[in-house]
């Protein structure tokens, strides 16, 4: 390792990802103070041991050539993909997922580092399937290495970390110059999954009224019958097509293979999925429908960032954590504690520091001359932005509950760390972007 190498980081980079990091640590702290000055809880102590042992990691990750890793990437992901397999049979259960391992208060979340080794192995099949004639091969299997680990992580069952692996699918596919009719496939799909998964509850909660096509999901006979159905037209079209080469034959298997997949993995998530997880998609809605349950959170949350107004209550000032009315404020409603007393001002800023990791992030996939490089800070970037977006949009209520933390700022070892390695990849890239 040369270690004048380190002059030669993305300082940028670093030092916004540092200031979020001590963000964090101060807003874990406040989130564990109560109205009266009491110290109720310790975990800012912890977040500060994994805060430095994480910026050590990116420290030497950046000294590490990442080119090196090449070889043995294949080992990196299949043994994590034991690892969060093993995880859902024997791991402890902490809010309602067998989602870890560990001996007693301290444990470890494997389906974060999951997200790494899953990024690194997509990008150097990417990388080394770039010039294959069969691109439906190509997405295919790009296709499968992640949902692998999806399906696996969903039967946790931990939506929130499954879902992050889709923008991690959605940019590396773009970047690698995968057909965008696939992409969109896949977000079809997807969404598809989605509305038919919280159907049945959103006739329940919010149109209180009975449909017969809503009533019919929960019908296991007809599921499988419009399954099959779809997956005969499918078939038949995909054999048309071959036969006759007429693109309406192509574009009928393409919406009903669509339709197929998505009524059979809605199927799977209403039966694997609990019920709070799912009200938890659609309780952003109407949170008065479930408003000592998924609502609750939403409406607190919602208080806690109006009442920061422009300039914030000050630090340890707020009302809504320090009253202890926020749930899981160290984790997923950080930002509410943040922003009622920071203010929009401090909204500001932390907006405009994750701004300057996903600018770099952009330019380091532009100017970088490894395409294997070049795909891994698509990766990682697609991480940072869809934990920024999702979360803060929570907070916000404008997005579903889905448990995803605020990436670099919730309580959480294991999410930071897996971060800050994927910093660190990033600026080992970043030093070597010019070599060959």
């Amino acid at each position: 390792m040369n270690v004048k190498r380190l002059g030669e980081m993305d300082f940028p980079l670093l030092l916004s990802a540092v200031a979020l990091i001590i963000l964090g640590v101060m807003f874990v702290f406040s989130a564990g103070v109560t109205s009266t000055g009491d110290i109720v809880s310790t975990e800012y102590i912890r977040q500060i041991i994994w805060a430095v042992l994480s910026i050590v990691v990116c420290l030497v990750l950046s000294l590490v050539d990442y080119r090196r890793i090449y070889d043995f990437v294949e080992y990196i992901y299949f043994f994590f993909l034991l690892l969060i397999l093993y995880t859902a049979v024997f791991g402890k259960v902490v809010n309602g997922a067998r989602a870890w391992l560990g001996i007693g208060s301290f444990g470890i979340q494997p389906s974060e580092f999951m997200k790494i080794a899953t990024i690194l192995y997509l990008a150097k099949y990417l990388d080394s399937s770039g010039r294959e004639a069969d691109e439906t091969h190509r997405f295919i299997i790009s296709a499968l290495i992640i949902f692998v680990p999806v399906a696996i992580i969903l039967l946790q069952p931990d939506l929130g970390t499954a879902l992050v692996f889709i923008p991690i699918f959605l940019f590396m596919s773009y970047i690698a110059g995968i057909r965008l009719t696939y992409i969109l496939y896949v977000a079809f799909f997807i969404a598809g999954t989605g509305i038919l998964t919280v159907l049945p509850l959103w006739q329940s909660y919010i149109l209180k009224s009975s449909y017969p096509f809503i009533n019919a999901l929960s019908n296991t006979k007809v599921d499988f019958l419009l399954i099959g159905l779809f997956a005969i037209i499918c078939v038949l079209s995909i054999f048309g097509y071959l036969r006759y080469r007429k693109r309406y034959f192509y574009w009928i298997a393409y919406i009903f293979s669509g339709l197929a997949g998505s009524f059979l993995f809605s199927f799977i998530a209403r039966h694997v999925l609990k019920e709070y997880q799912i009200m938890r998609l659609l309780v952003f809605l109407d949170p008065s429908i479930d408003p000592r349950g998924a609502g609750w959170n939403i409406i607190q949350s919602i208080t806690a960032i109006g009442s920061g107004g422009i300039l914030g209550k000050g630090f340890l000032q707020g009302t809504q954590s320090h009253y202890r009315y926020l749930p899981q404020q160290s984790t997923d409603f950080i930002f509410s504690i943040f922003s009622e007393e920071m203010g929009f001002i401090g909204g500001i800023v932390l907006f405009l520091l994750f701004l300057v990791i996903l600018i770099r992030c952009t330019t380091l996939m532009k100017t970088t001359s490894d395409p294997f490089g070049s795909y891994v800070a698509s990766g990682i970037s697609a991480v940072i932005f869809f934990h920024f977006v999702i979360n803060v949009g929570m907070a916000m209520g404008i997005m579903p509950i889905t448990g995803i933390p605020l990436i670099f700022l919730s309580y959480g070892g294991s999410s930071l760390l897996a971060t800050m390695i994927g910093i660190g990849i990033l600026q080992s890239i970043y030093i070597r972007r010019f070599e060959h």
